[in-house]
């Protein structure tokens, strides 16, 4: 039977997982949470709701107030919507370099877009300094207008909506039959929540966060390649909400396996996808192909957002 919401913000969460079997053939399987079907069309949807209603909580945000935050175009487009109904006008700062979609997107849902210049990226192609960049600009607006400053990378609300909301979503919907959770990682939030729930309820499930190649330093390595495909991931340095004892291993993925798992989601699933929930998907079978966790796992990861942003 149809569901009444009384507004969009009750079609944040309780997304479909869809199985990849056209992807993986194979033994095991690849279980994908289709977090695109939001109405802001990301993952970045239930973050935006859980830091908006925290901060109405704690009074650090009163009705009427601007909100302002830097973005890579999703999390601006899940705050776009939750701001819409809640009566907060939207400053966003974005790269340049970021999609020109991305901007279209939240300039059609009402938010101010203040697009600040690439520092050492390319279009397409965003850096953590390009990133630094868009938010010192976001500080600086926040300071002259008043405005909530949401701060995403170090906003404790980040983790709790995939801990609280993301997370028991999968266990439930796979019965905790899960041997191992896939997820790149840009603020680290869906990453460290989910990681952190599922090894709650179970200590010896396998939690993997993929990186681009070249730019693998959660795993330690030397930032050999800042500019790469996945927007919104990898941006060369350790997010602040990062726990490394919920990393059981990592993955790199390519530019080329990112864009080749691209066309293979839309040709043999009808998933039109962007490039890190290609990713995520790549390093899902990736880990199963290994063998690492024997004959026949099943993985679950992350369909971050949909291609029509690209």
């Amino acid at each position: 039977m149809a569901l009444v919401e009384d507004s969009v913000l009750g079609l944040i969460g309780s997304t479909p997982l869809v199985r990849l079997d056209r992807i993986h053939a194979g033994a095991g399987g690849v279980f994908a949470k289709a977090e695109f079907v939001q109405p802001g069309g990301s993952v970045k949807d239930r973050a935006a709701l859980w830091i908006i209603r925290d901060a109405h909580a704690s009074g650090r945000l009163v009705s009427g107030r601007s909100v302002v935050e830097m973005t890579s175009g999703n999390m601006g487009a899940g705050l776009a919507v939750v701001c819409n109904v809640l009566g907060h006008p939207l400053i966003a700062t974005m790269s340049e370099g970021n999609s020109p979609a991305r901007a279209r997107m939240l300039e059609a849902l009402g938010a101010e877009v203040v697009l600040v210049p690439q520092v050492e990226g390319t279009p397409g192609r965003v850096t953590g300094a390009d990133i630094r960049a868009a938010t010192e600009r976001a500080i600086e607006i926040a300071q002259e207008r008043g405005a909530f400053y949401v701060d995403q990378f170090n906003n404790p609300s980040c983790v709790r909506a995939h801990e609280e909301s993301t997370a028991p979503e999968i266990w439930d919907a796979l019965g905790g039959e899960l041997d191992a959770f896939v997820a790149a990682v840009g603020t680290g939030g869906t990453f460290v929540g989910v990681s952190r729930f599922l090894k709650g309820k179970r200590p010896d499930i396998w939690c993997v966060a993929a990186e681009p190649e070249g730019a693998e330093v959660l795993a330690g390595k030397e930032l050999r390649r800042p500019e790469h495909l996945l927007q919104g991931t990898g941006y060369g340095f350790v997010p602040p909400q990062w726990d490394a004892s919920l990393a059981d291993d990592f993955i790199a993925v390519s530019d080329e396996e990112a864009m080749s798992f691209r066309r293979l989601l839309a040709k043999k699933e009808g998933l039109h996808v962007g490039y890190s929930a290609a990713a995520n998907v790549c390093a899902a079978v990736k880990l199963i192909e290994s063998g690492r966790l024997g004959h026949s796992p099943r993985v679950a990861t992350i369909l971050c957002d949909s291609g029509l942003k690209y």
